[in-house]
């Protein structure tokens, strides 16, 4: 029996999928992650909510990130950067890991001004959040093999950082709730970046205590004293450890989106979210419907 691995496969379609085959183990592994990959970029493609994870969810986070090399290569368009998140953690202890990662495409990244609005798409009936994060900037090309943390400071890798905001989605309501596997297949949960002002100096500030605020629809539901120094050079050391294992290049004016910094905080289309940065800058994203890629 095979399963047909076309843009058009759906839930159902995976969910009777067998392993009841004449097909080695191995061929049987891959056309199932092959056709969850093909769903997943599917649904986003069509901006189509899903009612779950499109067959069995990955059992480890290489098959997960299997899923993720696949859409990568089928997703119409360049990566501009990387999200790193965090595992939830109910889950690190049985993945033995605190850190994730997805890639952020070029169209989904944009540039908002000091007290400018933006306007940023979310899935109608899937999940959408935003994050406010620092977002730092590659300041040379990282091959894998290439550089050795050791001997050269991560200082020296990053050039800019930024304030800004991770706009979450997928077509997948529940997510979050599904674990660090169902985040990693589909994108890492990423629907977009928004790029605020320039943190100057930011050497110098690594230490500083920043307040971070975030409202949604004139309601505060974020707020925290945050360091750069606690999350954008570890954000920066765990992409390279893990696009090294990837065999991923990571090309100068590559962008990493750093970690949510006061938290998760859901949207929905419609959604008005105001991010204010102590002493940096503020900005406002404005959430509408996401519509298929044409």
């Amino acid at each position: 029996m095979s399963l047909p691995v076309h843009l058009s496969v759906n839930e159902d379609e995976l969910l009777m999928f067998s392993k009841n085959s004449v097909a080695s183990d191995a061929e049987i592994d891959a056309t199932h992650l092959n056709a969850i990959s093909k769903c997943l970029v599917g649904a986003r493609l069509d901006a189509r909510p899903l009612n779950g994870f499109p067959g069995e969810l990955p059992d480890s986070l290489d098959n997960a990130y299997s899923i993720q090399s696949l859409s990568i290569r089928a997703w119409p368009d360049e990566i501009s950067g990387w999200k790193v998140g965090g595992v939830p953690q109910d889950f690190q202890e049985k993945f033995d890991a605190k850190h994730l990662s997805g890639p952020i495409f070029r169209a989904a990244t944009q540039s908002v001004g000091k007290d400018e609005t933006i306007s940023m798409p979310v899935f109608r009936g899937g999940f959408a959040a935003i994050e406010a994060e620092f977002i730092a900037q590659f300041a040379t090309n990282v091959g894998p093999g290439e550089i050795d943390q050791s001997a050269v400071s991560l200082l020296d890798i990053v050039s800019t950082v930024y304030i800004g905001a991770e706009t979450a989605g997928s077509p997948m309501a529940d997510i979050n709730r599904l674990g660090p596997v169902a985040i990693i297949s589909d994108f890492g949960n990423n629907a977009g970046l928004v790029i605020g002002p320039e943190v100057k100096g930011w050497r110098d500030r690594l230490a500083q205590k920043i307040t971070v605020e975030v409202d949604v629809d004139g309601e505060r539901v974020g707020t925290v004293a945050v360091a750069m120094k606690d999350g954008v050079l570890a954000a920066v050391r765990f992409l390279i450890e893990l696009c090294t294992a990837r065999g991923i290049y990571i090309p100068a004016g590559t962008l990493v989106s750093c970690g949510a910094l006061s938290g998760i905080h859901d949207v929905k289309v419609g959604s008005e979210s105001w991010v204010h940065f102590e002493g940096l800058g503020s900005f406002g994203v404005q959430f509408t419907e996401r519509q298929p890629v044409v």
